[in-house]
């Protein structure tokens, strides 16, 4: 009877677990045809045509002069935007100034600051009176020469101070200089330039990490803020680029150049408020932040760093040994 009992049981309940199942599938299938049909999106239709002067007829572009912040000016010029460019070499944006307007027929305008430095900042709002700001990239940064344990950083104390004023400070500050008059007109862009690094803890790199990270959350806080006043504030974590900061001189396909990089990552403009910018290092993020556990990633990366600051020690030690023998022999 007991087995008789189970069997009755069990029959009575295929039904009902039928259709958990079937609605198990269903909303698997479900969310990841979504998932496909918002991937290609983003991936593949993009945003591209939101960029315009429409916003605004000045863009402001940190930083302007080298790597992804040169690609930017770039860009927004070939959209027809007058280009205000900041960064701390008056040769370098004269350069890059004449090369836009010569290539893209737009007016250009430039102020040369070192955002290291705290006491800049009314220099650039004179720089900026007048002017109708659509899009403002806070694309200046500054990393580690190498790897470096935290009490072993030279002239640590001056570290410090440089990094956050470059970092966290210029982002803060000429967010507060453009951020009021987009909200008046209720149009307007940021784009934030943090970096996948500030996506969970980086050993060895930790104080640049951690200035990534705030910029990470500062974007998304603010875009909460502004998002019904019209203004689209993003966050953007590349992972490498070839860059002069990265070192990295050949592109690969998840290591792109900047040009590559800014055309992917402009196209997720007003979709993504949070974006790695390009698809590759899109999934890398989600393996990174998704699949593998954070400490694994925060254990490779410690291991990986510990590396390079091993190789980059090992060769200032032969360097510094051939320059002491270079001058023995004079």
């Amino acid at each position: 009877m007991s087995w008789m009992n189970v069997e009755e049981t069990l029959r009575g309940a295929e039904a009902p677990l039928f259709w958990v199942g079937a609605f198990t599938v269903a909303s698997l299938a479900l969310w990841l045809l979504y998932r496909l049909l918002w991937g290609f999106r983003i991936w593949v239709l993009g945003n591209g045509q939101l960029l315009s002067p429409k916003l605004g007829k000045w863009a402001v572009v940190t930083g302007a002069t080298d790597g992804i912040g040169k690609s930017y000016a770039e860009e927004l010029a070939r959209r027809g935007f007058a280009m205000m460019l900041i960064s701390r070499s008056q040769d370098k944006l004269d350069d890059v100034a004449r090369s836009l307007e010569d290539q893209y027929k737009v007016e250009t305008r430039t102020i040369a600051v070192d955002f290291g430095m705290s006491d800049i900042y009314d220099t650039i709002e004179k720089g900026l009176i007048g002017l109708e700001i659509g899009v403002l990239v806070n694309n200046v940064g500054v990393s580690y020469p190498y790897p470096e344990y935290y009490l072993q950083i030279p002239d640590l104390n001056e570290f410090i101070t440089n990094m956050i004023n470059v970092n966290v400070t210029s982002v803060c500050q000429m967010t507060r200089l453009v951020l009021p008059r987009m909200a008046e007109r209720s149009k307007g862009v940021v784009l934030n330039i943090s970096s996948a690094s500030g996506m969970y803890p980086l050993p060895l790199l930790t104080l640049y990490s951690s200035t990534k990270a705030f910029v990470d959350f500062f974007s998304r806080g603010l875009q909460e803020e502004y998002r019904r006043q019209g203004v689209i504030i993003q966050s953007v974590l590349p992972f490498f680029v070839v860059t002069k900061m990265t070192r990295i001189r050949k592109p690969t396909l998840d290591v792109p150049t900047p040009d590559r990089y800014v055309a992917a990552e402009l196209s997720t403009v007003g979709l993504q408020g949070q974006t790695n910018g390009y698809f590759p290092h899109a999934v890398m993020g989600w393996l990174t932040t998704k699949l593998v556990p954070c400490n694994i990633v925060i254990l490779y990366g410690a291991r990986m760093n510990r590396l390079q600051r091993t190789g980059y020690l090992r060769r200032k030690k032969l360097r510094e040994q051939r320059n002491g023998d270079s001058l023995k022999n004079d």
